[in-house]
């Protein structure tokens, strides 16, 4: 009982989030840079201003990958890195500190999987209406362009965009993320058309650039598991993971993927985003089909529970003292098992789990080591869960866990610990934790020592 013998192990994290150098070598502000520097909105006024400082110790965390014996690593570019003011002059500075980077990696053994966009938009593109206007779409396939002419023969897997639900749900329809919005659904679902009409482009501008390449998407949504094994529960938490209501479309998979994968917007039950679909622009509806992907990414945490009832699905209400993380999150193992089957079933592609994790209250004890057991224990879980699913015939490629690092947890600042390396945010020094030493053993052994 093991993965496929060419099944891809490594780790994941985003731009924003460790690599600090916020203001050195020509990169611009980004939404991200304006939202935390605004009173109350991260916990603690925390910033990415310094982050992990992987601007600067990017060699050490390579020699940690290799220490890990970890086959790939999937990272963001910074846009504004790349593009300061969103468009026009490409800063050559940062495509080039990329440059060595991706050739570094290479020169470990270490295959780069690359996102383009992991929600640090220019502010210069926010400042003329970020996804609510269309020339962003345009100016971030420009972007997918330079970095994959960039790249070429180097990067053959690119993730356009990193949980578009999150950027645009959180972040437009909600107030809690960048760029910090409180919109009514449907300008909410305005900006939401806009930036998959940026991954058609960019997946467009990817292969023209570079035949050779690879295009996913990284989305997450809303993951049913079925109460029993009836056919009927689950044939429940299929058609509840896949609901499509007004309000609640921004939490779902196919409000993204079918459209990429069917190339036609689907029907959302109410009113105000259904109406903003039957306006798209023909020219923008005509870029549907350029969307297709060559496999999907999924971020993992957790699911709910459905069962069959009279009148349909119903969510069953989770147990007293259910199991959680330290950031409050439900443990669900069966997420993994049910989530990458669904979409597997739905839309025939490859999956590779680009995000699981948990965040814990991890320290360095008095013997130096970070003692994480939790996080063991969690990941042996989720882990054994995606294996009875791939031997079951889902067709997953690869697993990244969430994160290669402690890093700046977005809204929860410094709060939250999600990394196999432990990150002490005073000097950034760097602690490989008990659960660093348990992951390098599933991945010599291709998962079989689960």
């Amino acid at each position: 009982m093991s993965f496929p013998k060419n099944f891809v192990w490594g780790a994941a994290t985003a731009s924003y989030q460790i690599e600090g150098g916020a203001f050195e070598g020509g990169r611009g502000l980004s939404i991200w840079d304006t939202y935390a520097h605004t009173p109350g909105n991260t916990i603690g006024g925390d910033t990415g201003d310094v982050a992990c400082d992987s601007y600067h110790r990017w060699a050490e965390d390579i020699e940690l990958m290799k220490s890990m014996h970890l086959k790939a690593y999937r990272f963001s570019v910074a846009w504004p890195r790349i593009f300061p003011n969103g468009t026009g002059k490409v800063n050559r500075e940062g495509l080039a500190w990329y440059s060595r980077f991706v050739d570094a990696l290479l020169a470990a053994g270490i295959e780069p999987y690359v996102t383009l966009y992991h929600w640090d938009l220019p502010q210069a593109l926010q400042d003329k209406g970020g996804w609510l206007n269309a020339d962003t779409a345009k100016a971030f396939a420009e972007y997918a362009r330079v970095v994959t002419e960039c790249f070429r023969g180097r990067v053959k897997y690119y993730f356009t965009l990193n949980e578009p639900q999150c950027n645009i749900g959180i972040g437009y329809g909600q107030k809690r993320q960048a760029p910090g919005y409180g919109l009514d659904d449907a300008m909410t679902f305005c900006a939401w058309h806009t930036i998959i009409y940026g991954h058609c482009l960019a997946a467009a501008a990817i292969r023209k650039a570079d035949p050779d390449a690879l295009v996913g998407i990284a989305p997450t949504g809303r993951i049913c598991t079925p109460a029993t094994d009836s056919p009927a529960d689950i044939e429940a938490a299929r058609q509840a993971t896949f609901a499509l209501r007004d309000g609640e479309w921004t939490f779902t998979y196919n409000a993204a993927m079918d459209a990429i994968v069917f190339g036609k917007w689907p029907k959302i039950e109410g009113g105000q985003a259904q109406r903003v679909i039957d306006g798209i622009p023909a020219e923008q509806l005509a870029a549907l089909p350029l969307g297709k992907v060559d496999f999907i990414g999924m971020n993992i945490y957790n699911s709910v529970m459905v069962r069959a009832g009279e009148n349909g699905p119903e969510f069953c209400k989770r147990a007293p003292g259910f199991p959680r993380t330290a950031i409050d999150w439900p443990i669900t193992p069966e997420s993994m098992y049910w989530g990458p089957r669904f979409l597997h079933e739905r839309y025939g592609l490859p999956i590779y789990i680009t995000e699981n994790g948990l965040s814990c209250c991890d320290r360095i004890h008095l013997d130096g080591k970070v003692h994480d057991p939790d996080r063991t224990d969690f990941l042996h879980r989720y882990l054994l869960a995606l294996r009875q699913g791939v031997e079951h015939g889902t067709d997953v490629r690869g697993y990244f866990h969430w994160s290669l690092m402690d890093n700046f947890e977005w809204s929860h600042g410094y709060n939250e610990r999600f990394g196999l390396v432990y990150v002490d945010y005073t000097t950034c020094d760097r602690t490989p934790k008990d659960s660093a030493a348990w992951y390098t053993e599933v991945v010599d052994t291709n998962g079989e020592n689960l």
